[in-house]
């Protein structure tokens, strides 16, 4: 499976020591590794040679002999795999249809029966290497857009309003599983999701289609299946708080909680999943913040934003915020430089941005664009993201509608069992 298309460096030099009896020692140092080495190694131990492997090496380590190409499907290597192999703190960008364009699309369409996808293929961006690649969504129907992702899945919501179809999708094996559809009809709700190799829980909120022609932001539906047997098909139900304004699309989760922002004033909701409830936490500086996110990084959650206080003689930046173990006190963890952010505000134009971390990693792209920045938290550095290099080469064009990046934290992996869980609820 061609899952991966990119042009990588080779192998690094592996460098072998020879000692002669004359005790003279040379080094010589060879591209590739000898392959008579491979031949003597048993072969448990090259499956968990393998097992550590990328997704791109590993897929390109298929093509060496049939074994290896059926390692895929192999029951005992995917659970060795599930067992060791690293985590890869990835990102994954789609284009992405911004909500003027639905807006205009249904405005205009008058049974029409052309596909207005612009989703068939995403962009994996890896922060160590700074390294881009494609993978294909063409198995993923039109008329749904990327929401959410967890545990190698990517969370796909039906965009016509109603009761919302959610497509669970692993792009790296093209496996899907679709389930059932919400019991409320709502138009674009925000979409909670997280996956183990023996759950799924998934959140649906706000967004209440009270009639054809009014939305609010009243309930909460969830939807949970795990291997002890225990299900729930969007049997729990919550109440959000009043008078909220939800951003649309967005949940992040953190320690059993999803979090997301609201607006008028700036604040952060709170839904506890085991308490079935939602809280609201006060942001920090709130009547100052410029296009406030939310991200989870290394297990904490943490609120990004700019801040404009130009009135008090306070120097416009960028700022970083952990919110603490207590649950309610934020601390300022990082601020951009000045000189950078000069030239992130110049790139960026007012039009705001949108946040995503994954590990150590957080990327902040500019809306509207392809352009956006990486920091890196453990080593407090940061650095423009390359481009794209397959942006102006994509085979799907956006049919001439208003389409940006939406980036996901997304960790790639060969085996998503939870998939063979939902099929036996579903199926």
């Amino acid at each position: 499976m061609d899952a991966f298309n990119t042009s990588m460096p080779l192998p690094f030099s592996y460098t072998f020591t020879i000692t002669s009896s004359s005790c003279n020692t040379s080094t010589h140092t060879n591209p590739w590794m000898d392959v008579r080495i491979w031949s003597k190694l048993p072969e448990r131990l090259l499956d968990r040679v393998i097992a550590f492997l990328p997704p791109p090496a590993f897929f390109r380590a298929r093509s060496v002999c049939k074994r290896w190409y059926g390692l895929l499907y192999c029951s005992s290597f995917l659970e060795l795999y599930m067992q060791i192999s690293p985590s890869h703190h990835w990102f994954l960008f789609l284009k992405h249809r911004t909500l003027k364009s639905y807006i205009c699309r249904a405005n205009t369409s008058s049974g029409g029966n052309g596909d207005n996808r612009t989703n068939c293929e995403g962009y994996l961006f890896d922060p160590c290497d700074a390294a881009w690649y494609r993978l294909s969504f063409n198995l993923v129907p039109s008329g749904f857009y990327p929401a959410s992702s967890s545990g190698g899945l990517v969370c796909w919501v039906s965009d016509e309003a109603g009761a919302k179809n959610l497509i669970l999708f692993n792009p790296l094996v093209d496996s899907l599983i679709q389930l059932p559809p919400t019991l409320r009809p709502r138009l674009f709700p925000s979409i909670g999701l997280t996956v183990s190799p023996t759950s799924v829980d998934v959140t649906v909120a706000g967004d209440d289609l009270i009639s054809p022609y009014a939305v609010k932001n009243l309930s909460t539906e969830s939807f949970h299946i795990d291997a002890g047997g225990f299900y729930s098909i969007w049997g729990t139900t919550s109440s959000l708080p009043r008078l909220c304004s939800l951003e649309s699309g967005r949940m992040v989760h953190v320690d059993g909680k999803f979090y997301c922002m609201n607006y008028n004033p700036f604040s952060v909701l709170a839904y506890d999943m085991a308490a079935n409830k939602w809280f609201k936490i006060q942001a920090p500086m709130r009547r100052f913040l410029r296009s406030p996110g939310l991200v989870e990084s290394r297990g904490k959650l943490i609120l990004v934003a700019a801040v404009e206080k130009s009135k008090l003689n306070v120097p416009k930046s960028l700022r970083l915020w952990g919110l603490q173990d207590c649950g309610t006190t934020w601390v300022e963890i990082e601020r951009m430089p000045l000189q950078l952010y000069m030239q992130f505000a110049e790139v960026e134009g007012g039009n705001g941005f949108d946040p995503v971390g994954h590990g150590e990693f957080i990327v902040i792209m500019i809306r509207g664009s392809d352009k956006g920045l990486l920091f890196d938290i453990c080593r407090k550095r940061w650095r423009w993201i390359p481009a794209c290099p397959y942006l102006g080469s994509s085979g799907c064009a956006n049919n001439g509608e208003d389409a940006e990046l939406r980036g996901l934290a997304y960790e790639p992996r060969l085996a998503t069992p939870v998939i063979s869980l939902l099929s036996c609820f579903t199926g």
